[in-house]
């Protein structure tokens, strides 16, 4: 018979109860049946909100079909009653040991993922350490989410095996599976490597653990970039006024999607003509110029809309602006002005650094602009920019004549 595991999730600022089972047409109707039960994308489980009521649901519903498996949470109950006290005993909650379930690798096929195997009590430990040194370290919360996920996909590969006890030699052909059998990217090599590098070195203090490590090496990738003719083509065919002022907004100032969601109505200075980019990546701040034209089209914008704290507000008033949907507005312009070129809203930044190159302008200052900590960033543009390649001319044009 089939075992289903009832886990603890901290999700939504919320305690809840994670269903975890290999793929099951059964089981997995009666499930969607449940009250108010919900799917996580993010732990890759059904879920519901942690309670005496929906724990003797989920039994009543699923015991008659499946095996219900509480060994863990009758652990972590004796812990919890032992920390918290005897009024802690008087409450009938089932929970987990603290493991954070973690989506499959993108490279599996959707019957992997379909099978969450959970990380071995041998490694239950590791991504709770891990991430309150990433949280204690002032790592961002993107930053965080990515260590866990790849170091939980790490500790549901390698089972029972316990991952404190690997060596250089292990991890190195953890990566060489990874690399050839998952057919892995490098730049998502690169993130699992940094992420069981912080791991080695930054929790359990294992110095200079990855210098026999090798990294993949990555490709040079260019930019892609719009002309002046397609930004043209790109903001006409955006009607509504607020959308249009995002995009406009993100290529005047070589913006970041997740800066332009971000921006407050307090960081817009009409009178010195400046933007204040606040905590940006790296949690960097800084300041870029405001055009005469961009002002004008702020201020109708304002006018229209009336925002009350972000510069964008989403479908609740005073909620920042989501960038899934940003990215949405710019995939449907772009099909609407019938622009071929792959690209999401970085694309509009791209473009801003390429359009001050072929103007002329000086790599220090785009640098500036753009918040690029290392001027090797900055410098990819200029593989992009027709600024000196326009006045090259091909060894063709010499024997044109004679053809």
């Amino acid at each position: 018979m089939l075992t289903i595991y009832l886990k603890h999730l901290w999700h939504r600022h919320a305690d809840c109860i994670g269903i975890y089972f290999t793929n099951d047409s059964l089981v997995n109707t009666t499930v969607r049946k449940l009250p108010s039960i919900k799917w996580s994308k993010t732990f890759q489980c059904w879920w519901l909100l942690l309670s005496k009521e929906n724990y003797q649901l989920i039994k009543s519903s699923l015991s008659k079909i499946a095996i219900i498996d509480s060994s863990d949470l009758k652990i972590f109950l004796e812990k919890r009653n032992a920390i918290k006290g005897s009024n802690m005993a008087k409450r009938e909650v089932v929970t987990a040991a603290a493991k954070m379930p973690l989506p499959a690798p993108k490279a599996a096929s959707p019957a992997q993922r379909a099978v969450q195997p959970t990380i071995a009590p041998v490694n239950a430990h590791v991504l709770p350490a891990m991430e309150q040194q990433l949280k204690l370290k002032g790592y961002s919360r993107a930053t965080i989410k990515t260590y866990i996920n790849e170091v939980g996909i790490f500790l549901k590969t390698i089972k029972n095996h316990a991952a404190d006890d690997f060596t250089v030699e292990r991890i190195k052909d953890y990566l060489l599976y990874c690399s050839q059998k998952l057919g892995l990217t490098e730049n998502t090599l690169h993130s699992r490597i940094n992420a069981l590098k912080f791991y080695y070195e930054q929790v359990l203090k294992r110095e200079q653990f990855f210098w026999d490590i090798p990294r993949p090496k990555k490709g040079m990738q260019l930019p892609k970039v719009l002309s002046k003719e397609e930004m043209i083509r790109l903001i006409k065919a955006i009607e509504n006024i607020k959308h249009k002022t995002m995009i406009m907004l993100g290529y005047a100032c070589g913006l970041r999607v997740s800066e332009i969601t971000a921006l407050e109505i307090k960081d817009i200075d009409e009178d010195r003509r400046m933007l204040f980019i606040c905590r940006a990546k790296g949690k960097k701040d800084r300041v870029v110029s405001l055009s005469p034209a961009m002002i004008i089209m702020l201020r109708e914008y304002k006018s229209k809309y009336k925002p009350t704290k972000y510069l964008f507000e989403g479908q609740q008033q005073g909620g920042r602006y989501s960038t899934r949907s940003l990215e949405a507005i710019i995939k449907v312009a772009k099909d609407k002005a019938g622009i071929k070129k792959a690209g999401s809203m970085h694309m509009l930044r791209h473009s801003f650094a390429t359009h001050l190159l072929d103007k002329g302008t000086d790599v220090v200052f785009i640098q500036k602009i753009l918040g690029h900590n290392d001027i090797k960033t900055t410098l990819r543009y200029l593989h992009v920019t027709n600024k000196d390649m326009i006045n090259i001319l091909s060894p063709i044009e010499d024997i044109k004549d004679f053809l």
